[in-house]
């Protein structure tokens, strides 16, 4: 089945903004139509559901760490073979390169939105003042290893705005992590920093324990940052429900393979694009290799969780608000 993305992504994203009086869900749904569209578009053109294309998939996106896995997915939509893609400004300010005269752009998603426009590298060509291209241009797919301690521990920061209480225990060779749903009345709390005073002390906000969190003591770093990914793929994929369907929706209906094989997806993700081995290598391989077709996976989700788990490791983040829509990590 053929269809545009291009063409799909302007008729969403073309909706004007609302009137200052209008409902705060018009609003919201206006900002959600991009993502809207490439859902529609996966679910009617059936991308990536064969073992085949979805290996190329994980690769690309795996590869592709200049933008959020989202738009790496959405590059990946449009242009199989991009190599590194940024908007003409950038080409002409940074590398002094332009876009060739029949060049046509790719669309990706951008933090306050809803849309932007880029070029591949090869859609580009040299202009009166170019530049060589830097290493990231010329070899962007170069695997680089990255450094998991700064991120782990910003991560199991970050986690506690969601109500996630994290547990170090020494466990078995073959427990690497856990979550589980806490429920019940009376629940401790959670003690998030939001900012800083006048005199750069810490101002914290409490949040109600809604989910703890086991890791493996035992595992190196690396293997306690990927079993944090995979356990946090799992909530933000919405396998525990959600408390609130305005941060993650919820699908706590979802099979033990569908949640298993997001999960698995989503810490290959955050972990190959910081350079560093993740379980899930093997774990995606084998079943890729022993079946035609993948499970029945929102690609959405998974996208999203993963571009939150990697936000989570790189700054401290905001704390939900009363109606939060979750961050794609854009």
């Amino acid at each position: 089945m053929a269809i545009d993305m291009q063409a799909t992504l302007f008729e969403q994203s073309a909706i004007r903004k609302s009137p200052t009086n209008a409902r705060d869900e018009e609003a919201t749904e206006i900002a959600k139509a991009p993502e809207q569209a490439l859902s529609e578009l996966f679910s009617l053109a059936q991308l990536y559901r064969t073992s085949k294309a979805y290996k190329e998939l994980l690769r690309f996106v795996a590869r592709f760490r200049f933008y959020s896995p989202f738009n790496a997915l959405l590059v990946n939509v449009q242009m199989p073979g991009a190599t590194f893609v940024a908007p003409a400004y950038r080409w002409a300010n940074k590398y002094g390169r332009l876009p060739k005269p029949d060049a046509r752009p790719l669309i990706i998603l951008q933090p306050k939105g809803p849309v932007m426009f880029v070029f591949d590298v090869g859609q580009t060509e040299p202009g009166p003042k170019a530049r060589p291209l830097p290493p990231e241009v010329e070899n962007p797919f170069e695997v680089r290893g990255g450094y998991v301690d700064e991120q782990l521990e910003c991560t199991k920061e970050n986690a506690k705005r969601d109500g996630v209480r994290i547990h170090m225990r020494p466990e078995g060779s073959q427990s690497a992590g856990s979550i589980r749903d806490v429920g019940g009345d009376n629940l401790p709390v959670l003690r998030f920093q939001t900012r800083t005073d006048v005199n750069g002390d810490p101002i914290f906000e409490t949040i109600p324990v809604r989910y703890d969190l086991l890791i493996n003591e035992k595992l190196g770093r690396e293997a306690q940052y990927a079993s944090l990914v995979h356990e946090l793929g799992h909530l933000y994929c919405g396998h525990l429900g959600t408390p609130n369907k305005k941060w993650w929706t919820d699908r706590s209906r979802s099979s033990h393979v569908v949640s298993e094989f997001e999960a698995e997806t989503v810490s290959y993700f955050v972990c190959k694009r910081l350079g560093i081995d993740s379980p899930s290598d093997e774990y995606l391989a084998d079943y890729l290799e022993k079946n035609q077709e993948v499970p029945n996976i929102s690609l959405e989700c998974v996208m999203k969780a993963a571009g939150l788990i990697e936000q989570m490791g790189k700054r401290r983040l905001k704390p939900r608000r009363v109606r939060p829509v979750m961050e794609a990590g854009l």
